[in-house]
C-alpha cells in the first residue's frame, strides 16, 4: 500500500483552499466599490439638485438651463424611470 503523507495532503488541500480566499475576497472587494460608487452618486445628485435649485433661485429660468443643457437632472430620471404598476405586476384578475 502506497504511502501517504498528511503534511504534503495537508500543503496540497490549503493551495486549493487559498484560490478559494481569493476569489471570493475579489468578490467582496468589488461589491464593496460598487456600494461606495453608489454612495458617492447618491451623493452626486443631491449636489446636483442643490446646484439646479441655487440656479434658479439666481435667477434663471428652467427653459434657458434647458437651452444651456442643464434640464432639471432629477425630474428627467423620474419621468423615465416610472412606469404604471399595473403593466408590471399582473393582478389575479388578469389570470
Amino acid at each position: 500500500m502506497a504511502h501517504i503523507s498528511i503534511e504534503k495532503t495537508q500543503e496540497q488541500a490549503r493551495r486549493l483552499l487559498d484560490t478559494r480566499v481569493e476569489s471570493v475576497t475579489a468578490l467582496v472587494k468589488a461589491r464593496q466599490r460598487v456600494a461606495d460608487l453608489k454612495d458617492q452618486l447618491a451623493e452626486a445628485e443631491k449636489d446636483d439638485k442643490r446646484a439646479y435649485v441655487r440656479a434658479t433661485k439666481d435667477g434663471w429660468s428652467v427653459e434657458e438651463l434647458k437651452k444651456l443643457g442643464l434640464e432639471n437632472g432629477t425630474a428627467t430620471r423620474r419621468r423615465t424611470n416610472r412606469r404604471p404598476s399595473s403593466a408590471t405586476t399582473p393582478s389575479i384578475a388578469d389570470n
